[in-house]
């Protein structure tokens, strides 16, 4: 993978690989978890039952990548009631869209390189095995309620991968592109060194560029303070999400089907 691109081929991925697509002429991207058996978890919104309709499920399905039917796989779409976290086959997670790998564990001038977020983090990727396993865990028990700017499918995604969470929910999420779009200059503004760079009449291009730069930098949760592990059955029970541990023996079956 590149500076300018993170662009894989189907045959580079491996279990427990972070991956990516975009989607509305790469307008947003959407993430997910690639488990195996050409298999994907990864978080959408809930649809509301009460008010849901043939035409609303229908672009539901479109928005968030759920597929409406599958004649490769006939779990494909499978989620638990109530929840938001679902496993696709890939080709319905890419929806004809070209597949790209996030990165972990970049050197820093390396994520300041790659000027778009949502691509890569400074933080290290934890093994294979405990990444599919939390994965797992959050399609038996859910991952909460989704918020686009807070607790989206990149924060799910990332969460999988280090098992890290922001100890401050009401700032800015784990999402490398949610920070990129509203929080990150705003965190920096308020909270870093940075705010002593405002632009002056002198060099305002090259301060603006830096500042953006380097706020997403600072908001990157591998090098965030108000980070902490949680293991994936304490998350469950501390935000009363279920406590599914045991079931997913059952869960795990879909991928051998």
């Amino acid at each position: 993978m590149g500076i300018l691109s993170n662009k894989v081929e189907r045959s580079e991925i491996k279990p427990g690989d972070h991956i990516y697509t975009y989607r509305a002429v790469f307008a947003y991207s959407h993430h997910g978890i690639f488990v195996g058996g050409s298999k994907v978890v990864h978080f959408t919104p809930e649809l509301d039952a009460n008010s849901s309709t043939e035409t609303s499920s229908n672009s539901y399905d479109e928005i968030y990548n759920l597929p409406s039917s599958c004649p490769t796989f006939p779990d494909c779409g499978f989620r638990q009631p109530n929840s938001g976290v679902v496993l696709s086959c890939l080709d319905c997670f890419l929806r004809n869209g070209s597949l790209y790998c996030f990165e972990y564990g970049v050197a820093p001038s390396v994520f300041i390189a790659k000027v778009r977020g949502g691509t890569c983090t400074t933080a290290p990727s934890d093994p294979p095995e405990s990444v599919i396993h939390r994965a797992m865990y959050l399609l038996q028990n859910g991952f909460g309620n989704y918020d686009v700017f807070q607790n989206n499918c990149e924060d799910f995604a990332m969460y999988c991968k280090t098992g890290l969470l922001i100890v401050d929910r009401l700032g800015v999420g784990r999402s490398g592109q949610a920070s990129s779009a509203i929080g990150a200059p705003l965190a920096a503004i308020l909270s870093s060194p940075l705010k002593l760079l405002m632009p002056s009449p002198v060099g305002v291009a090259t301060v603006t560029a830096g500042m953006y730069c380097m706020s997403r930098y600072a908001t990157d949760i591998g090098v965030r303070s108000d980070v902490i592990k949680v293991a994936v059955e304490d998350l469950a029970m501390n935000l009363g999400w279920g406590a599914g541990g045991q079931q997913e023996e059952a869960t795990m079956a879909l991928l051998t089907n």
